[in-house]
């Protein structure tokens, strides 16, 4: 949800178109310009100084469209900033609606696109100063992030950051996720070079790196985090079957330590299978709300469909199905071949499947 605020009377004007035409955005203006529509339309009126209201928008909007001098809001905001992963985009535009400047959180806090947005809708001229943007090269605090991927740890995205900008040797390591992340229309630049493995990177000896892999590195493999990002791609797919009140924690501990066993990150986990039988099986919706992960559950005749390794019928006499964990993790992935087929742990059996992105 964006605010957008406007203190003058071309700025009102403003206000409203924007609040009329981007999505998801409350309008809000001195009521010295009031036009009479405002309850209508659900268009916010205050009075007095705005930087009184500041304070309370910072902190519920996850952007804010300013049409204010930009002098005025950076002397507005400074007391408020905290930290460029939590602070709110902000957006200032001149009071002729000219230009549309990013002013904070360009890269996290979406100010970049959302400038974009609101220039496009104005005719307006967008104003962004983000060195990545400028020269066409990779964001690498946003690299990925539109297909869900995370960091390990932002420890090194400032130095690795610099070294991109600063159209130093950078090398690309990608084992997994998508592969379509370059959306540039012109070609990759000449400074950033993509590696078949990370050994490959290591004998280059790059400045920095991006490491692209749902895999536990190995301790030589390591060597390319000095100064290096480390980003999971959500690719993992887990076929989950269990008797009826298993604890969350059984399941949250097998899969823990299924994963330790394949040397897998959890932070690369995308979705959790079942059979509808499982649909609303406590223990696993539980793990599945903790971590975030999608929760699928497929038919016993959609499982069945499902060329098995391992088919059973004692699982067969309890389910309809001759599997839970090993086809319902195939369907979802897609795949022919599974990380691991089957393991049971107690009350717990797991199957687990990677997605191929393709190229």
């Amino acid at each position: 949800m964006y605010a957008v605020v406007a203190i003058t009377k071309h700025g009102v004007n403003i206000a409203r178109q924007i609040g009329e035409q981007l999505p998801d955005t409350r309008v809000y203006y001195t009521n010295k310009f009031a036009q009479g529509d405002e309850e209508e339309k659900g268009i916010h009126l205050f009075e007095g100084n705005v930087r009184c209201l500041l304070p309370s928008l910072f902190s519920t909007y996850r952007g804010l469209i300013l049409i204010i001098s930009l002098g005025a809001v950076v002397r507005m905001i400074a007391p408020l900033l905290k930290d460029k992963k939590t602070d709110p985009a902000v957006v200032v535009i001149d009071d002729k609606g000219e230009h549309v400047i990013s002013v904070l959180s360009g890269h996290l806090g979406g100010a970049n696109e959302l400038t974009r947005q609101v220039a496009h809708l104005l005719q307006a001229h967008p104003v962004i100063t983000t060195a990545s943007d400028v020269q066409k090269t990779i964001a690498v605090d946003l690299f990925g992030r539109s297909f869900g991927w995370v960091w390990e740890s932002d420890e090194k995205l400032t130095p690795v950051s610099a070294a991109v900008v600063n159209e130093q040797h950078v090398a690309i390591v990608q084992e997994s996720g998508e592969r379509n992340w370059w959306t540039y229309d012109t070609p990759l630049p000449s400074n950033i070079r993509v590696y078949e493995s990370i050994n490959a990177a290591l004998a280059a000896k790059p400045d920095a790196a991006l490491v692209v892999t749902h895999r536990l590195l190995s301790k030589d493999e390591e060597a390319i985090l000095r100064n290096g990002v480390l980003y999971r791609p959500k690719v993992i797919v887990l076929g989950i079957g269990c008797n009826r009140g298993t604890p969350a924690e059984e399941i949250e501990a097998v899969i823990i330590e299924t994963l330790a066993e394949l040397r897998f990150s959890l932070k690369s986990v995308k979705a959790v299978c079942t059979i509808d039988l499982k649909k609303d099986e406590e223990g696993i919706l539980q793990v599945a709300r903790k971590y975030g992960w999608e929760f699928v559950y497929y038919k016993r005749e959609q499982l069945n469909e499902v060329k098995m390794e391992q088919p059973s019928e004692t699982v067969y006499r309890y389910t309809g199905a001759y599997g839970v964990s090993e086809p319902a993790a195939k369907l979802y992935s897609g795949a022919d071949t599974l990380a691991l087929v089957k393991k049971k742990s107690g009350n717990v059996t797991i199957s687990v499947a990677v997605l191929d992105e393709g190229e």
